[in-house]
């Protein structure tokens, strides 16, 4: 299993609100089915960040891209692997 975080630049703000619920319910359905991993959009309105469970580059390319948002040209695509360090507070 490994991490893939897709950074979704804003392009169109104004198409955005349209897109917006489709999009999300998009990003349902494949949170149902545990492809991800968070998801949520940037307080400076600039876009979202969506990271997936993927088994290769592959995969998550081809979720990343079946985004609304991706598919209707609302938001540019930026798809890296991620590597989370989690860090224990004591």
């Amino acid at each position: 299993m490994t991490y893939y975080a897709a950074l979704l630049h804003m392009i169109d703000p104004e198409k955005n609100k349209e897109i917006l619920p489709h999009h999300i319910a998009y990003l349902d359905r494949l949170d149902e089915q545990g492809k991800i991993f968070a998801r949520g959009p940037f307080t400076d309105g600039t876009g979202g960040l969506v990271v997936y469970i993927a088994d290769s580059y592959e995969e998550a390319m081809e979720m990343a891209e079946a985004d609304p948002h991706v598919v209707e040209n609302v938001r540019r695509l930026e798809l890296k692997e991620w590597k989370p360090i989690v860090s224990h507070a004591e």
